[in-house]
């Protein structure tokens, strides 16, 4: 399934997205149904592929404003230096231990919304990442057992600011600006994904391609990542992680790319769609 967050009329809902349009599934299960992130922790995923079974669109995907994939996710959990061409490009040394920072919810904007380029700096750069969405949360997760806490997989661009991700050696500053955070369209369940590994990931820009890898390239893969943070951190329903971006960033060009206002950024991932993001300055929003 294909599932989507959005409001409608003044209302937010959580949907399916078919051909024709999109299934509503807002409230239709019970009071748990009110968004993706309760219909996740109420275990509903099943229930809803039942749910839709047969049924025509209720609207079309045009009726709808949608949102970032999870809206209200209580963790954005990001992974840094994750492959090794983003590594070596940062020429930063080898980990044994996976790069962690931390992005805010209220810092994401969805498939279709403007990325803004804040009033502080000139220096907002892509980084397309695959997000996975927990399923079953936990602590102390296994890696062999990892795979089956995740509801799915989307797109994720997390946008950068650079120069204030280098204020100090934590990464916060440059990683939590407004509308920064291109989260979309949908969700695919992980029953449909199968192999992540085999997942192709690129981001373009303007049409012309910057980031190029497979998930397959992951320093640490997924079931690695919950994992570790599973271990320091208790994780829940609707958590997101963000797994890293492959190399070719804007800021390690030479000369350095930076994304500007008028400019459209591109991030598909395989059969998780394409997510699409103009630029914008803040000052012209």
């Amino acid at each position: 399934m294909k599932l989507v967050s959005f409001t409608r009329l003044g209302s937010f809902g959580v949907g399916v997205l078919v051909d024709g349009g999109i299934v509503d599934l807002t409230g239709k299960l019970g009071a748990a149904s009110s968004g993706l992130k309760s219909l996740i922790a109420a275990d509903l995923l099943s229930a809803s592929a039942d749910y839709v079974q047969g049924r025509a669109p209720d609207f079309a995907l045009s009726d709808v404003a949608l949102l970032p994939v999870i809206p209200d996710a209580e963790k954005i959990l990001c992974v840094g230096l994750n492959y090794e061409t983003h590594r070596a490009e940062t020429k930063r040394p080898d980990n044994q231990h996976p790069t962690m920072f931390t992005r805010y919810a209220d810092s994401q904007i969805a498939h279709g919304q403007p990325m803004l380029i804040p009033h502080v700096s000139d220096r907002l750069d892509y980084e397309g990442e695959m997000a996975v969405i927990i399923g079953r949360g936990g602590r102390y997760i296994p890696e062999e057992t990892a795979l089956s806490h995740v509801a799915g997989y989307a797109c994720y661009n997390d946008g950068t600011v650079r120069d204030w991700q280098r204020h100090t050696h934590q990464f916060g500053p440059g990683k939590t600006f407004p509308a920064t955070g291109g989260f979309g369209p949908y969700m695919v369940t992980a029953d449909e994904v199968g192999d992540y590994t085999k997942l192709p990931i690129q981001t373009r820009l303007n049409g012309e391609v910057m980031q190029d890898a497979t998930l397959a390239d992951l320093i640490f893969p997924v079931e690695r990542l919950i994992a570790y943070i599973s271990s320091y951190t208790p994780l829940s329903a609707g958590d997101v992680i963000l797994t890293g971006t492959p190399g070719g960033v804007g800021d390690r060009r030479d000369p350095p790319l930076y994304m500007k206002a008028g400019d459209v950024v591109e991030v598909e991932i395989g059969m998780l769609g394409t997510l699409v993001n103009p630029i914008a300055a803040e000052s012209a929003i």
